[in-house]
């Protein structure tokens, strides 16, 4: 399974060229492509990708906006989120149910709940291709069943909106936003995943000094024996 971080950004303004549009992941595996999330401005740059099918986290608009005049495959979503953009045009909508694993391009996805917006409910994915597998939660402040999303796991792609709690509220009693970097390390020490990679890059990393704040989320990752870096756009890696 062949990994491109297609771009990197949160939804804030452009400012640094390692992280030009919002947070898109294509996903290549025995010729089928994949692309998870498509934001609002991937909406005319969509077709010259050819997926062959768009899965999507969440409704928020930098992860679903993309698709606001349609699709050139099928799209895959949860109920809550086909709710959310019910207007939207696209004419085939497959609708994911968490814990429910769905095969596609010869990878099996299985949609696992986060909490992160009352508004837009978001899932994050584990994602097997062989014998290696992946965790992508873009946009999280937990994850429901953090054991089960993370067994077996090589590498957890997350959410690197914040360093710190800053991003953090509470909503009628529900934990919401983006939980920093340190959580997110703490939770893949704990689970025992070995390899961090930090997409959906916000404020505190995209204007700043990001060579410093990358040196000093390493060190931290270490400690905890996790290798960690921050996703920029373009990056490629490759899962076996």
């Amino acid at each position: 399974m062949k990994v491109t971080f297609l771009c990197t950004r949160a939804y804030i303004d452009a400012s640094n060229p390692l992280h030009r549009r919002h947070s898109a992941l294509l996903l290549a595996n025995g010729g089928g492509r994949v692309l998870v999330d498509c934001g609002l401005d991937w909406a005319e740059a969509l077709p010259g990708l050819h997926p062959e099918a768009v899965v999507l986290t969440h409704a928020h608009a930098d992860h679903s906006g993309g698709l606001a005049s349609g699709a050139p495959c099928p799209v895959y979503a949860t109920a809550a989120t086909w709710e959310a953009i019910a207007d939207y045009p696209l004419a085939e909508r497959e609708t994911v149910e968490p814990r429910r694993p769905f095969s596609l391009c010869g990878m099996l996805f299985e949609a696992f709940a986060l909490r992160h917006s009352l508004r837009a409910p978001a899932v994050g994915y584990r994602i097997r291709a062989g014998e290696t597998s992946l965790f992508y939660a873009p946009d999280l402040a937990a994850i429901d069943e953090r054991r089960e999303a993370l067994a077996g796991v090589d590498l957890y792609i997350g959410d690197g909106s914040a360093l710190h709690d800053g991003l953090l509220r509470v909503e009628e009693e529900t934990l919401c936003g983006h939980a920093p970097v340190a959580t997110q390390l703490g939770w893949c020490a704990r689970e025992g995943v070995q390899r961090v990679l930090f997409t959906h890059c916000g404020e505190a990393i995209v204007p700043g000094e990001e060579a410093v704040l990358a040196e000093e989320v390493a060190a931290e990752a270490l400690q905890r024996g996790v290798l960690a870096i921050f996703a920029h756009d373009g990056m490629e890696i490759e899962l076996h």
